[in-house]
């Protein structure tokens, strides 16, 4: 599993947009779910895909945002919040009950460094959206996808990844000290292991999987819990506040930062391939452990944070996630 880890040289570069990325791809007659569809780079994700002919639905839980931002693109909207499982099993059996197949699922809603809360069941709000949220959907969603006959599912992460892997001893925060970074890093690579996992029970089946960093976009909304200060210290924003463009350093615009969302959706040069972490249209490299300490805290720009750590591709862990996630939302695929 792990020697897919690798690049292919996939003759696009940091600075590749959705729309490069879609060129000569036709997906009519194809049916696509995108989460987060309504703000940042799912938004674009979905405009993408639409302008290669596909079908393209949008779960939302503020239904007249979602309106809003998706004026004049021709896209259905269907209610649903991601830390509700009622409401995810209530989206996911009307999709069900149409009898369409799904051929492209595109996990890309999160949340992003928020006060600690949780959810009905007791579960941290980041693990339970980012995570535990989308894998009840998939699972629920799992008969539409294996009736695709070739589908794909591409899970949005983050190199936040590295600021944490799985405590599986304490996923929840609820014997350690809460720490919103840590939260959100463990859910970043709880996105990357599922897709693993996925990717190993579905192959079989015509169903891939892949998880991605799109890269560092301000202009997403995900950042509402982010200081000023915190922006500066990461070296994503200049002294006036404004946004650091430089897709070189993996600060890019929405159209770039969707790219690699597409490119794992429905880039043609992922055929027959799966269960691996993508940045920049291409397939990451693995980090080397002793030069990349995942709790280095020091102040570091998107730019030093490539690739993927060792332990978010590991298939021991993704297999004790996996157990763990059906265990904690009763999704059984």
């Amino acid at each position: 599993m792990l020697t897919q880890q690798t690049p292919i040289d996939s003759g696009f570069a940091s600075s590749t947009t959705a729309e490069d990325v879609i060129k000569g791809c036709d997906l009519h007659g194809k049916i696509a779910i995108v989460t987060g569809g309504y703000s940042g780079i799912g938004l674009e994700t979905v405009r993408t895909l639409r302008s290669a002919g596909a079908k393209v639905i949008v779960p939302a839980r503020d239904l007249k945002k979602a309106e809003s931002a998706l004026a004049g693109i021709e896209a259905e909207i269907k209610e649903m919040d991601l830390i509700d499982p009622s409401s995810i099993d209530r989206f996911a059996e009307s999709f069900i009950a149409t009898g369409q197949a799904l051929h492209l699922l595109v996990n890309s809603a999160g949340i992003m460094a928020c006060p600690l809360t949780r959810d009905a069941r007791g579960y941290e709000s980041q693990f339970a959206t980012n995570h535990l949220g989308h894998f009840q959907l998939t699972g629920r969603l799992w008969p539409a996808l294996l009736k695709a006959n070739g589908a794909r599912v591409a899970s949005v992460s983050s190199w936040g990844h590295r600021r944490s892997p799985i405590v599986f001893d304490d996923p929840n925060f609820e014997h350690r000290e809460y720490d919103r970074w840590d939260a959100y890093g463990q859910s970043k690579t709880g996105n990357i292991l599922f897709a693993l996992a996925l990717d190993s029970r579905g192959k079989d089946k015509g169903i891939r999987a892949f998880s991605l960093h799109p890269g560092a976009i301000l202009a997403t909304g995900l950042q509402k819990y982010v200081t000023q200060e915190e922006l500066r210290a990461f070296g994503v924003i200049g002294e006036d506040g404004e946004p650091i463009l430089d897709p070189a350093k993996n600060m890019k615009t929405v159209p770039q930062g969707a790219a690699t969302s597409v490119w794992c959706a429905a880039g043609p040069q992922l055929d027959n391939m799966g269960g691996v972490y993508c940045e920049n249209c291409d397939i990451a490299p693995l980090v080397d452990d002793a030069t990349n300490v995942n709790n280095d805290k020091t102040r570091r720009t998107p730019a030093t944070f490539m690739g993927v750590m060792p332990y978010a591709i590991d298939p021991e862990a993704a297999e004790r996630l996996w157990n763990l996630s059906e265990k904690l939302t009763d999704t059984a695929y």
